[in-house]
């Protein structure tokens, strides 16, 4: 076990940064289409069992730190979407379909080229469409509820200089201490707060299909699978994407009735198993992602908890922590939009900037800006 230390330490870390970066945008992006509290705690404890089933098999099959995480994009689609026609049962449904094509494109070599070719300036325009709204939360929150937002984004903004791994995690804490002090939630006896999960139908309405399902699926494999990949190749390892698919659209049909919109390879997070941080030697990182994979299965029975705290809070406080969340990955999507080499100056003022060297602290300075002219 000490000879693994490192990688194992690099595993917890991955899956913890992961987790506690954007539960809260998943719990949120459930119930906004219509999930009641159970349902949408059943769907993030079915989520962490799929990750963690997931990257401990992937893992030990290929010996690489193949990461799995769920759809960040598609939860953030979820919160965007609001209602649908049909109610929750059609958004399993639609859950079932994005689950299914992934399980059709890892078993066409046609459809996957298909897949790979979509046009990367399209999927991230898609992406940043997603996201912006999102992102924007925080700034209404800090608006609409100074006392209780202006500390997490104040923490957020500071350590994104200082720590910049922690600085989510730490404005999630924040707020968390918020939502104790201001709102006092009811947790109850463990009775209460221990996860279980919750079976939906699915229904199948065509609208939802379409206008939830299969850009649940677009995204996920544009903006996550494809990026995972890259991700994995920019440090020497190049994985079956075809396994990756098969396995983890077959998770996300399984945990669909459940709640679990889908999982799919990671991106941002892959980086911290497959980077140095996970062990000078390439070839023993594998346990890395193995590692985060049995943390998220541990992650997984503090479902319930997670989501009375949502519960008690309001709506705009929790997406101002999923707004934070995905600021870099909105970064990141804008820049692969505009593809000119000035793409960073256009976005932070900063002319000597090129596109792949945005700072998200520059970011973080235009994004307090913003806060100020609206307040």
């Amino acid at each position: 076990m000490r000879e693994h230390g490192q990688q194992i330490t690099a595993g917890i870390v991955t899956a913890v940064v992961g987790f506690a970066s954007t539960f809260a945008l998943v719990l949120a992006g459930l119930q906004e289409v219509g999930a009641s509290d159970d349902q949408a705690t059943s769907g993030l404890l079915v989520l962490c069992l799929a990750i963690g089933a997931c990257s401990i098999g992937l893992s030990l099959r290929t010996r690489m730190p193949v990461t799995v995480a769920w759809s960040t994009p598609g939860a953030a689609l979820l919160l965007g979407t609001g209602g649908v026609e049909g109610g929750f049962p059609a958004a399993v449904g639609a859950f079932l379909l994005a689950g299914a094509l992934t399980v059709v494109a890892g078993s066409s070599k046609t459809l996957e080229r298909w897949v790979a070719a979509i046009p990367v300036s399209l999927a991230n325009a898609m992406l940043a469409g997603v996201l912006l709204p999102v992102c924007l939360l925080p700034v209404r929150a800090v608006v609409d509820l100074p006392a209780e937002a202006a500390g997490p984004v104040a923490l957020w903004a500071l350590l994104l200089v200082f720590a910049r791994r922690w600085a989510v995690p730490a404005a999630l804490v924040a707020t968390v201490v918020v939502i104790v002090v201001a709102y006092s939630p009811d947790v109850g006896s463990f009775a209460a707060v221990a996860p279980t999960l919750d079976f939906t139908a699915p229904a199948f309405e065509l609208a939802t299909l379409l206008g939830l399902g299969v850009p649940l699926f677009l995204v996920t494999m544009a903006s996550q699978n494809i990026p995972g990949m890259g991700v994995l190749a920019s440090f020497g390892y190049r994985p079956p994407l075809r396994p990756a698919l098969l396995a983890t659209g077959a998770a996300s049909i399984a945990g669909a009735p459940f709640g679990g919109h889908a999982v799919n390879l990671a991106a941002i997070s892959a980086a911290l198993a497959a980077g140095p941080e996970a062990g000078p030697d390439p070839s023993r990182r594998w346990i890395a992602a193995a590692a985060s994979g049995a943390c998220m299965l541990v992650l997984g029975l503090s479902a319930g908890l997670a989501t009375i705290l949502i519960a008690a809070a309001p709506e705009v406080l929790i997406g101002a922590v999923a707004g934070l969340a995905l600021l870099g990955a909105l970064a990141g999507a804008l820049c692969r939009v505009l593809t000119d080499s000035d793409c960073a100056s256009r976005l932070v003022g900063a002319g000597d900037l090129r596109a792949e060297e945005l700072s998200m602290g520059r970011l973080a300075e235009r994004y307090l800006e913003l806060y100020a002219r609206i307040a």
